[in-house]
């Protein structure tokens, strides 16, 4: 078996072209792990893919196929999943990693997993999470081991699916993005109950929303974040897209302040995540980021009924942080 079905269904004439169903992409990606797929069909169906836009359905695909492989982190059932793969120089510090910290002090088990490429120091999750004592794990013991002790831990991409990474990789070689981004951002390759996902354009949030339900997920939030990472501007009102319960999720998340400033400026850098949680940096705007971000991650968890309610959680516990710490 070979791709050359599934590039030609994509590659056809005007009117005869079409997309992968869900069958199809979950085919078509089994071949690809398998080995069987030539170099050149796989970066012809990627490309056909960006070209065309892809759907719901073939990323459903990819992400079923995807998921087989992955037992045993498919066991570890944790509370939320929280995916990570923004890329590029214009992203600023990770303050999402605090919200996470944040919500893992709440009692949520917490797993982030990603890849960060072509990232500024600044705005190096690995070393982030290295500052802020985050356990990165390298297998599913370590994992669940953290899980259970901190309620938190960070995975890369290439511990939990070195297929997958070889895909993503595969942007060096095309010069463009395809959407094996996407499907990272939808793989949940924990098992978690809940996922938060960022997207930087726009027009993603219905597309992952839509392969969710079909996946059968429960509670997804999907935001236009910073830099395409799952973080919230608190000087804006976000769009948040996803679902809820297994139903659509259409809401707004209020501006929690009033500023005009971007999330990264380069002329006005915030202070080091590190400091912020530390309290030996006060910064209002970085406070506001990862509470208006852990808002959204309570809120998605069902801790709070409302947007206003989440935030308010969220405040308190970054109040509490210290004492969370110290136990």
């Amino acid at each position: 078996m070979s791709l050359a079905p599934y590039v030609r269904i994509m590659g056809r004439g005007p009117g005869r072209t079409r997309s992968l169903t869900r069958d199809e992409a979950r085919h078509a990606m089994q071949i690809i792990l398998d080995g069987k797929a030539a170099p050149e069909a796989l970066g012809a169906l990627l490309m056909l893919m960006r070209y065309r836009g892809e759907t719901a359905d073939e990323i459903a695909g990819f992400v079923d196929a995807l998921s087989s492989d992955l037992v045993p982190w498919t066991m570890l059932r944790p509370a939320l999943d929280w995916p990570s793969y923004a890329a590029g120089r214009s992203r600023g510090a990770p303050y999402f990693l605090l919200s996470a910290k944040l919500i893992a002090q709440a009692g949520y088990s917490v797993l982030v997993h990603g890849w960060n490429s072509h990232q500024n120091a600044l705005a190096s999750v690995s070393d982030t999470v290295r500052a802020l004592g985050i356990v990165t794990a390298t297998t599913a013991a370590d994992a669940n081991q953290a899980l259970v002790k901190d309620g938190l831990v960070y995975v890369t991409l290439p511990d939990i699916s070195q297929p997958a990474f070889d895909l993503l990789l595969l942007r060096d070689v095309l010069g463009l993005r395809s959407c094996i981004n996407t499907v990272l951002r939808m793989l949940n390759p924990s098992g978690a109950t809940a996922s938060v996902q960022g997207v930087f354009h726009p027009s993603y949030r219905d597309l992952q929303s839509d392969a969710g339900r079909l996946l059968g997920r429960d509670k997804i939030t999907v935001i236009k974040g910073g830099g395409g990472e799952f973080e919230r501007h608190p000087g804006k009102d976000i769009a948040v897209h996803g679902l809820m319960r297994g139903q659509p999720l259409n809401d707004v998340a209020p501006a929690l302040m009033n500023t005009a400033r971007r999330l990264h400026e380069p002329d006005a850098p915030l202070p080091a995540p590190t400091d912020v949680w530390n309290g030996t940096d006060t910064n209002t705007f970085a406070e506001a980021i990862v509470c208006g971000t852990a808002g959204l991650a309570f809120y998605t968890l069902g801790a709070a009924k409302t947007i206003a309610e989440a935030d308010s959680m969220a405040r308190t516990f970054w109040q509490r942080r210290h004492h969370a710490d110290a136990a």
